[in-house]
């Protein structure tokens, strides 16, 4: 068992706590492991994605920056378990595997630059997002009877998005069908919004709640509400999330927090690896496929794709967000993940914010100073959940991280619910789970 995170928790209301005291060499064996094996995942994805390339001329080079960026894994052997932790390893993820795609992308714009902006934009991200834990002071906190009404009502809302959207969609479809019938779904703007911040923001923190509270059978409702999003979104995230959320539980009840969230890609990424390495068979490439190729070097490669079209079109500076086009207009009609599929034929293709407030946003001068207002916007989060108990952070956020990977920061925090999640944690009563 990995170092645990308690002693890390006991100097966060400092902002800053003794680096000493929290480093874990062997968390930094690990995390250097997953870049390697990142790296040797996405040697296997060029063979079957034709616009991920690999050329051993270069191998030396992508070794090198590779080996270079991995030095900024010492911050996670370093830092404590917080919200900014989480999403900060899955992003850490995202541009390691761009810096390795970097090296042999067949796009035409500066690599150099791209390289070097996407590396300081990933520190200056890192930074507040993994140092800054300070607490807010908690102006209004919910009695745990009230904590607990909470999330009765989430349960409730839940059901009701649920038998109100499958009013409008309900479609049984297997994972390689769905895509056949996603465009036929057409929700009211709440209800949309209801769809993507029950599921992602909301029914984690129940869960999470309601094994706090040992109100056990609530938590079995949450959890079996999930599957339910699946036939009116059609979507992977919404297919897997009882087994994700309910998978990041049991190994927070097993090892500490910090080692959960590195495990959490490195060991599904090292069993596609090794799937493809040892077996190669058909069921083995379905599952590359899933995780390796589609959860993973796809970000990763979407900032290779970004870098090349705004290379050659002029920046949004915001505009795709809905306030700012509609007041100040937009040189794109379409949001940019339709303006990559009309372009490049990949399908829609949504970006993280390295890619989208980064690059498509402002170029590769200014993408580094817009990844830092992020970091301090996802280090609120880890000062509001100052106080909480690492495990119950963990389960309630277990939705964010996949997501921040694919999509912007302002998607994230708004569509998705993120920012709700903020305000709850910053509400929830720090006495229950002393009482429990």
């Amino acid at each position: 068992m990995l170092k645990s995170d308690h002693s890390a928790r006991d100097t966060a209301g400092t902002g800053l706590a003794p680096a000493a005291s929290r480093f874990d060499a062997r968390l930094l064996a690990l995390l250097l492991f997953h870049v390697a094996v990142g790296c040797v995942s996405l040697i296997i994805v060029s063979q079957h994605q034709s616009y991920m390339l690999f050329d051993r001329e270069y191998l030396v080079s992508a070794i090198g920056v590779s080996a270079a960026f991995g030095a900024l894994a010492i911050l996670f052997a370093i830092a404590p378990f917080s919200f900014g932790y989480f999403s900060g390893f899955y992003l850490f993820t995202v541009v390691s595997g761009f810096l390795w795609l970097n090296c042999f992308s067949q796009y035409k714009y500066d690599h150099t630059l791209a390289g070097l902006s996407a590396a300081l934009s990933a520190l200056l991200f890192l930074l507040p997002a993994l140092l800054i834990d300070a607490p807010l002071k908690q102006l209004f906190v919910l009695s745990r009877r009230n904590f607990e009404h909470l999330l009765t009502a989430i349960l409730v809302l839940a059901l009701a998005t649920v038998a109100a959207a499958s009013s409008l969609h309900f479609k049984l479809a297997s994972l390689s069908q769905m895509y056949d019938f996603r465009n036929e779904l057409n929700y009211p703007m709440i209800l949309r919004y209801l769809i993507g911040i029950v599921p992602n923001a909301l029914l984690p923190l129940a869960f999470a709640g309601c094994l706090a509270l040992r109100s056990y059978w609530k938590a079995a409702i949450a959890l079996a509400i999930f599957p339910l999003f699946y036939p009116i979104t059609l979507s992977k995230l919404a297919f897997f999330a009882p087994f994700w959320v309910l998978s990041v539980w049991i190994g927070s009840r097993l090892l500490a927090a910090r080692a959960i969230v590195i495990l959490s890609l490195l060991v599904p990424m090292s069993i596609g690896v090794g799937l493809m390495l040892l077996v190669g068979t058909d069921t083995a490439l379905a599952f590359f496929n899933l995780v390796n190729i589609r959860m993973i070097a796809t970000q990763a490669s979407a900032i290779d794709i970004y870098n090349h079209f705004f290379a050659n079109h002029p920046h949004t500076y915001f505009c795709q967000v809905g306030v700012i086009n509609a007041l100040f207009g937009c040189p794109y009609q379409d949001p940019l993940a339709v303006v990559m599929q009309n372009t490049y034929g990949f399908g829609n293709l949504n970006a993280s914010l390295f890619a989208t407030e980064g690059v498509a946003s402002v170029g590769h001068y200014l993408a580094p100073f817009t990844a830092l207002a992020c970091g301090l916007i996802v280090a609120i989060g880890n000062r509001v959940a100052a106080g909480l108990p690492p495990a119950f952070v963990l389960v309630s956020s277990s939705m964010i991280p996949q997501i921040i990977m694919n999509v912007p920061l302002t998607v994230t925090m708004v569509t998705h619910g993120t920012i709700l999640l903020f305000a709850i944690w910053h509400i929830t009563p720090r006495t229950i789970f002393a009482q429990t």
